[in-house]
């Protein structure tokens, strides 16, 4: 199976920009959206072949969820537990025979890190959640963190800022010390590749990125995983896809 991932920054303008082409030739069996920024009804957003479910936060223009799915799962779940977080559109869970495929926005600390503490509460909701779930699961979305150095561009100059803080890198650890593997970085131990660049200071263009989107999967699931990647010369976002390939 092939999934994909993307932040799209805003779908109805990413389907300015090639989102409806992408989505066409890569030709996932699941592909997760974040960010979506829209409501319910602003865009015709349905797909041929596929099951769409969305998660819009309240505030307009705002975080928000989306997936699109070949198979029909066999329930869907909006939030963590009690609805947690569905104020922001932030979680979107689909159960399948074998597998949970939960896809996350996680909230961006923010500037000077003002927003720390509601992170890393759901940091600590979201790993609770994922080991309640009782088959393998494969979880994925802008998951706002670089985990090591590698990750990013200057590790030394982003110490204390938003996505990089020692904060923020323990909560990810703390969840694959849980029992998850990052699939990209198990394929790839050494391998530099981002996919988030600031729109400012042409950081694409000079590849000064962070990598802060990615799949991770139950510690049982990795010896499936096939491939793991990310479609870095896709536009259309200030982000770029990222996909995994595994038999499941």
């Amino acid at each position: 199976m092939r999934f994909v991932s993307w932040n799209v920054n805003g779908i109805r303008a990413c389907i300015n920009k090639g989102f409806n082409e992408f989505f066409e030739k890569v030709d996932a069996d699941i592909f997760a959206v974040q960010e979506t920024k829209m409501q319910e009804g602003q865009a015709d957003i349905d797909k041929l072949g596929y099951f769409r479910y969305m998660n819009s936060a309240l505030k307009k223009g705002y975080s928000g969820t989306l997936v699109y799915t070949k198979n029909k799962p066999i329930d869907v779940k909006y939030g963590l537990e009690n609805g947690k977080y569905n104020d922001e559109g932030r979680v979107i869970t689909l159960e399948f025979d074998t597998f949970y495929f939960v896809t996350a926005y996680v909230p961006n600390s923010q500037e000077a890190l003002a927003r720390l503490a509601y992170r890393m509460e759901f940091e600590d909701d979201m790993r609770r959640y994922l080991l309640s779930l009782n088959k393998p699961v494969v979880y994925c979305g802008d998951l706002n963190v670089a985990h090591n150095p590698i990750d990013l561009r200057n590790p030394k100059s982003n110490e204390q800022n938003p996505g990089y803080s020692i904060e923020e890198r323990t909560k990810f650890s703390e969840l694959l010390n849980s029992g998850f593997v990052d699939t990209f970085r198990y394929l790839y131990p050494d391998k530099v590749s981002y996919s988030w660049w600031s729109y400012r200071f042409f950081a694409r263009e000079k590849n000064i990125g962070w990598r802060i989107d990615y799949f991770v999967t139950s510690n049982c699931l990795k010896n499936q995983i096939k491939e793991a990647g990310i479609f870095d010369a896709v536009l259309g976002s200030d982000h770029a896809p990222v996909f995994l390939e595994i038999e499941i």
